[in-house]
């Protein structure tokens, strides 16, 4: 396993001009609301899900990304419109106006690298069956967020030729969809998750083997998210380490994960390059990203965030891990 420093996939980027020949991205995923009880503050009834966070995360980079999910009567027209000015599709986003919308509250102690779930009504989300348009079906990137496996394995049934399929998964489906879940894994690029679900996937305590029991699963690379202390990215028998961002007040961690997925295939869409030192490129964005996202309750910093904002960040990745010359003084 060889291991790579961070300071030597850094390079000249640029903020992307939105333009419609650039490889779609088809984010697939939960629209919810969430209640959020953190030390910093708690706040009820904010827009989170997986899919909200992929999609406005990746919309910074690429255009265009197809959201496909499901809302209910009560999901806001001021939150539909957060997606509008992003310039998000919203054809594939379904509304159901016989229940409410998918609810998850948690309460975060001051280890914000775990929370405990208070509260889960799946709502019109529980009957969920993600149909892609026809543009969504020619998507080049496709995110299957967290999502029940069968929903990720019907929308993998209905793409066409993706050029990059990546995964999301957790520990209920893990426990209670073993056999769909590894199926799910066989088809896709990548896998990504956070390290107790490395480990209680793949029985293996050592990251590094864990890492090896996923791609005897199928996929050819692996992201193991490792909140405030970073991610790793595992491909072609190389392990790039990542640090997270130091910040200096969390509010929210939720959407942390699915910002961070947006953000590195966001990349990875507006630059269709899949080679390895771009795709350690794409999870330094996923990195900037999921940083943002922590700053304000659900997706408010990222309502505000700017592409200058976004670059910055991402050269302040590189002062991070510069080490000096030791034959320069």
């Amino acid at each position: 396993m060889v291991l790579l420093c961070l300071s030597s996939i850094f390079q000249p980027i640029h903020p992307p001009i939105l333009n419609p020949n650039f490889m779609s991205l088809l984010v697939v995923g939960s629209v919810a609301y969430d209640g959020t009880e953190t030390p910093f503050g708690k706040r009820d009834r904010v827009p989170g899900g997986s899919a909200t966070f992929l999609s406005l995360s990746a919309s910074f980079f690429t255009n265009p990304v197809h959201l496909i999910g499901i809302v209910g009567k009560d999901y806001a027209d001021k939150d539909i419109q957060r997606f509008e000015k992003r310039g998000i599709d919203l054809e594939g986003l379904q509304r159901d106006d016989s229940g409410d919308t998918f609810y998850y509250a948690s309460k975060y102690s001051y280890d914000l690298n775990h929370r405990e779930t208070l509260q889960t009504d799946l709502n019109v989300f529980e009957h969920f069956d993600p149909i892609l348009t026809d543009v969504a079906k020619k998507a080049n990137v496709v995110a299957l967020g967290n999502i029940e496996p069968r929903l990720q394995l019907r929308v993998l049934d209905q793409v066409e030729k993706p050029k990059f399929v990546a995964m999301d998964t957790m520990n209920f489906w893990i426990e209670g969809w073993n056999e769909q879940l590894k199926e799910t894994i066989a088809r896709v690029d990548m896998l990504v998750v956070n390290d107790s679900e490395a480990r209680e996937l793949t029985g293996e305590h050592s990251l590094l083997k864990a890492a090896d029991a996923i791609f005897a699963m199928g996929p050819k690379h692996v992201v193991i998210k490792k909140g405030e202390h970073g991610a790793l990215l595992f491909t072609d028998g190389e392990l790039f380490s990542a640090p997270a961002y130091p910040i200096l007040d969390i509010y929210d961690p939720t959407g942390a994960g699915d910002a961070f997925l947006g953000g590195f295939l966001g990349w990875l869409s507006y630059t269709d390059n899949f080679s390895k030192d771009n795709m350690r490129r794409a999870v330094i964005f996923g990195s900037v990203m999921a940083s943002f996202a922590v700053e304000e309750f659900g997706p408010e910093r990222l309502d505000n965030l700017t592409n200058d904002e976004v670059q910055e960040r991402y050269y302040e990745f590189q002062a991070l891990s510069e080490i000096p010359d030791p034959h320069h003084s």
